[in-house]
Protein backbone atom coordinates (compact mmCIF):
# COMPACT_ATOMS: atom_id res chain seq x y z
CA UNK A 1 0.00 0.00 0.00
CA UNK A 2 1.68 2.91 -1.10
CA UNK A 3 0.56 6.66 0.52
CA UNK A 4 -0.74 7.82 -2.72
CA UNK A 5 -3.06 4.78 -2.83
CA UNK A 6 -4.12 5.17 1.19
CA UNK A 7 -5.26 8.86 -0.17
CA UNK A 8 -7.32 7.97 -2.74
CA UNK A 9 -8.88 5.58 -0.94
CA UNK A 10 -10.01 8.07 1.56
CA UNK A 11 -13.81 9.20 1.65
CA UNK A 12 -13.39 12.06 4.35
CA UNK A 13 -11.26 14.36 5.75
CA UNK A 14 -11.25 17.16 8.17
CA UNK A 15 -7.81 19.39 10.05
CA UNK A 16 -7.58 19.71 13.77
CA UNK A 17 -6.20 22.03 15.50
CA UNK A 18 -3.84 20.19 18.72
CA UNK A 19 -1.06 21.67 20.80
CA UNK A 20 1.71 20.12 18.71
CA UNK A 21 0.59 21.52 14.98
CA UNK A 22 -2.51 20.85 13.35
CA UNK A 23 -2.94 17.33 12.46
CA UNK A 24 -5.01 15.91 9.36
CA UNK A 25 -7.54 12.84 9.69
CA UNK A 26 -8.59 11.06 6.74
CA UNK A 27 -10.98 8.21 6.48
CA UNK A 28 -12.58 5.59 4.50
CA UNK A 29 -15.39 3.63 4.35
CA UNK A 30 -13.73 1.25 6.54
CA UNK A 31 -12.83 3.41 9.32
CA UNK A 32 -10.30 6.21 10.09
CA UNK A 33 -6.69 5.77 7.76
CA UNK A 34 -4.73 8.48 8.28
CA UNK A 35 -4.18 10.82 11.46
CA UNK A 36 -0.69 13.09 10.16
CA UNK A 37 0.77 16.07 11.31
CA UNK A 38 1.31 19.12 9.20
CA UNK A 39 5.04 18.77 7.91
CA UNK A 40 5.34 14.83 9.25
CA UNK A 41 7.48 12.20 6.76
CA UNK A 42 5.19 10.29 4.77
CA UNK A 43 2.22 13.23 4.70
CA UNK A 44 0.21 12.73 1.87
CA UNK A 45 0.15 15.90 -0.27
CA UNK A 46 -3.41 16.26 -1.08
CA UNK A 47 -6.49 13.88 -0.35
CA UNK A 48 -9.22 13.80 -2.68
CA UNK A 49 -11.81 13.62 -0.37
CA UNK A 50 -14.29 16.18 0.39
CA UNK A 51 -13.72 18.34 3.76
CA UNK A 52 -16.01 16.71 6.13
CA UNK A 53 -16.11 18.71 9.31
CA UNK A 54 -19.52 16.82 10.24
CA UNK A 55 -18.55 13.34 9.73
CA UNK A 56 -19.15 11.08 12.85
CA UNK A 57 -16.03 9.13 13.06
CA UNK A 58 -13.73 12.26 11.89
CA UNK A 59 -15.44 13.85 14.56
CA UNK A 60 -14.89 11.45 17.11
CA UNK A 61 -11.32 11.31 16.27
CA UNK A 62 -10.77 14.82 16.75
CA UNK A 63 -13.06 14.64 19.76
CA UNK A 64 -10.80 11.88 21.59
CA UNK A 65 -7.41 13.62 20.43
CA UNK A 66 -8.32 16.65 21.72
CA UNK A 67 -9.16 14.75 25.26
CA UNK A 68 -5.66 12.74 24.70
CA UNK A 69 -3.77 15.85 24.12
CA UNK A 70 -5.92 17.55 27.84
CA UNK A 71 -4.83 14.76 29.87
CA UNK A 72 -8.29 13.16 29.85
CA UNK A 73 -7.61 10.08 27.77
CA UNK A 74 -5.20 7.19 27.67
CA UNK A 75 -6.68 4.72 25.01
CA UNK A 76 -8.21 5.40 21.76
CA UNK A 77 -11.63 3.93 20.94
CA UNK A 78 -11.75 3.88 17.11
CA UNK A 79 -12.68 2.30 14.32
CA UNK A 80 -9.77 1.96 12.33
CA UNK A 81 -8.43 1.04 8.43
CA UNK A 82 -4.96 0.38 8.81
CA UNK A 83 -3.69 0.05 5.36
CA UNK A 84 -0.40 -1.75 4.35
CA UNK A 85 1.35 -4.61 4.22
CA UNK A 86 1.11 -7.71 6.11
CA UNK A 87 4.11 -7.18 8.23
CA UNK A 88 3.47 -3.85 8.70
CA UNK A 89 -0.26 -4.08 10.38
CA UNK A 90 0.93 -6.75 12.45
CA UNK A 91 3.57 -4.09 14.16
CA UNK A 92 1.14 -1.84 13.87
CA UNK A 93 -1.53 -3.53 16.01
CA UNK A 94 1.49 -4.80 18.20
CA UNK A 95 1.61 -0.96 18.87
CA UNK A 96 -1.19 -0.76 20.12
CA UNK A 97 -0.69 -2.95 23.17
CA UNK A 98 1.67 -0.49 24.31
CA UNK A 99 -0.10 1.25 27.55
CA UNK A 100 0.21 4.79 28.09
CA UNK A 101 3.03 5.89 29.99
CA UNK A 102 5.15 2.38 28.79
CA UNK A 103 7.61 2.30 25.95
CA UNK A 104 8.84 -0.55 24.14
CA UNK A 105 12.27 -1.33 21.59
CA UNK A 106 11.80 -1.77 18.37
CA UNK A 107 13.48 -4.74 19.41
CA UNK A 108 10.80 -5.72 21.43
CA UNK A 109 8.59 -5.56 19.09
CA UNK A 110 10.45 -7.97 16.80
CA UNK A 111 10.41 -10.43 19.44
CA UNK A 112 6.74 -9.77 20.10
CA UNK A 113 5.84 -10.69 16.19
CA UNK A 114 8.10 -13.94 16.32
CA UNK A 115 11.07 -11.47 13.80
CA UNK A 116 13.72 -11.22 16.58
CA UNK A 117 16.55 -10.17 13.69
CA UNK A 118 13.83 -7.83 12.29
CA UNK A 119 14.51 -5.02 13.64
CA UNK A 120 15.11 -2.84 11.13
CA UNK A 121 11.93 -4.06 9.28
CA UNK A 122 10.41 -2.49 12.76
CA UNK A 123 12.03 0.32 12.14
CA UNK A 124 10.58 1.01 8.86
CA UNK A 125 7.40 -0.15 9.46
CA UNK A 126 6.93 1.54 12.55
CA UNK A 127 8.36 4.85 10.60
CA UNK A 128 5.57 4.19 8.17
CA UNK A 129 2.70 3.95 10.41
CA UNK A 130 -0.48 6.35 9.18
CA UNK A 131 -2.39 7.14 12.51
CA UNK A 132 0.46 8.94 14.39
CA UNK A 133 -1.09 9.40 18.09
CA UNK A 134 -3.67 6.80 17.49
CA UNK A 135 -1.29 3.92 16.81
CA UNK A 136 1.43 5.03 19.19
CA UNK A 137 4.71 4.83 17.47
CA UNK A 138 5.93 7.39 19.66
CA UNK A 139 5.92 4.97 22.60
CA UNK A 140 8.95 2.88 20.49
CA UNK A 141 12.33 3.65 21.78
CA UNK A 142 16.25 2.65 21.36
CA UNK A 143 17.18 -0.89 23.25
CA UNK A 144 18.92 2.15 25.31
CA UNK A 145 15.97 4.13 26.17
CA UNK A 146 17.18 7.00 23.58
CA UNK A 147 14.86 8.74 21.38
CA UNK A 148 15.02 7.74 18.06
CA UNK A 149 12.96 8.68 14.80
CA UNK A 150 9.74 10.07 14.80
CA UNK A 151 7.89 10.58 11.63
CA UNK A 152 6.42 13.66 13.28
CA UNK A 153 9.53 14.92 14.43
CA UNK A 154 11.59 14.20 17.31
CA UNK A 155 10.17 17.43 19.20
CA UNK A 156 6.52 15.80 19.15
CA UNK A 157 7.97 12.64 19.77
CA UNK A 158 9.84 14.18 23.39
CA UNK A 159 6.03 16.51 23.99
CA UNK A 160 3.81 13.20 23.83
CA UNK A 161 6.19 11.18 26.36
CA UNK A 162 6.06 14.22 28.57
CA UNK A 163 2.18 14.03 28.28
CA UNK A 164 2.18 10.41 28.97
CA UNK A 165 4.54 10.86 32.30
CA UNK A 166 7.53 9.13 30.41
CA UNK A 167 9.75 11.59 30.38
Amino acid sequence: MTLASLAAACTAQTTIATPLGDVLLARTDAGLAGAWFTGQKAHPTTIAAARRDDDPLLCAAASQLTEYFAGRRQHFDLTLDMRGTDFQRQVWRTLLGIACGQTASYGDIARQIGSPSAVRAVGAAVGRNPLGVIVPCHRVVGSDGSLTGYAGGLERKSALLHLEGVL
